[in-house]
């Protein structure tokens, strides 16, 4: 009989030290991420949207982003905050003054006409969109702050 209260406390104990280590590991596996949003242009209304980005889908396809959020321009700057499993990521920010979405167009075709940011200061230039090896935002603490900048055209 004593084997079996011997076994039983064993059991108990490294039942309890797999559910801290579990804890622990969920708690590390989640990262927070601020996103302030600066220069925005109050008076082009519309809404502002984060995207979260791995590599694939960096920076247009926005049905491929990890987590986006959107909410109303309401002042110059906003804040937004995500929490997420991986430790690189590439941030893009839209000020979405149509409400479709997506970045439109001036009349080339090519260059956007709204408001846009990314992680890393990086820019929509003639020769494209910023990559995400440039833009890309290593996370080493359980949270981070980042800081982006609308640019308009």
């Amino acid at each position: 009989m004593k084997l079996h209260k011997w076994f039983m406390v064993l059991s108990a104990f490294v039942t309890q030290a797999a559910a801290s280590e579990d804890a622990v590991a969920a708690a590390t596996d989640s990262l927070t991420v601020e996103v302030e949003v600066t220069g925005i242009d109050v008076a082009r209304g519309g809404d502002v949207i984060v995207f979260v980005f791995a590599e694939e889908g960096f920076p247009k396809q926005h049905d491929k982003a990890l987590q986006s959020k959107v909410m109303p321009v309401n002042g110059d700057t906003q804040h937004f905050e995500f929490n997420v499993q991986q430790s690189n990521l590439a941030i893009k920010v839209l000020h979405d003054e149509d409400g479709t979405g997506k970045v439109s167009k001036n009349w080339t075709g090519v260059y956007p006409s709204e408001g846009l940011g990314f992680s890393n200061d990086q820019k929509v230039t003639l020769l494209g969109a910023p990559t995400y090896r440039n833009s890309v935002v290593n996370l080493n603490e359980q949270s981070a702050r980042l800081q982006i900048a609308i640019l308009y055209p």
